[in-house]
């Protein structure tokens, strides 16, 4: 016998492909949420990794700012941690 997830994994690839970006997505949240200000960590709306770019959304432009200066902070325990970020971004989430 055999889950659905891996039924659907072998149907659509894709589906596993969202699957890991979504966990991927969930392991950042948890991180930012253990090393972020909450007030600022509930401000902030996705995250997500790709090419070696950590991409940040947040709520508004105000709260952007904020968020890039806390970052800023972040970046040598980021990098010790999860070496493979190269950069990190910091956009407003679109409406």
């Amino acid at each position: 016998m055999h889950s659905v997830k891996d039924l659907l994994a072998r149907v659509s690839p894709g589906l596993r492909d969202l699957g890991i970006r979504a966990a991927r997505q969930e392991a950042w949240g948890e991180w930012l949420g253990g090393h972020l200000d909450p007030e600022l960590r509930a401000k902030v709306r996705s995250v997500t990794e790709r090419s070696g770019t950590l991409t940040v959304f947040a709520e508004s432009a105000a709260w952007s700012a904020r968020l890039k200066f806390a970052l800023a902070e972040l970046v040598p325990r980021l990098r010790a941690e999860r070496p493979s970020v190269k950069d990190i971004e910091v956009r407003v989430m679109p409406r």
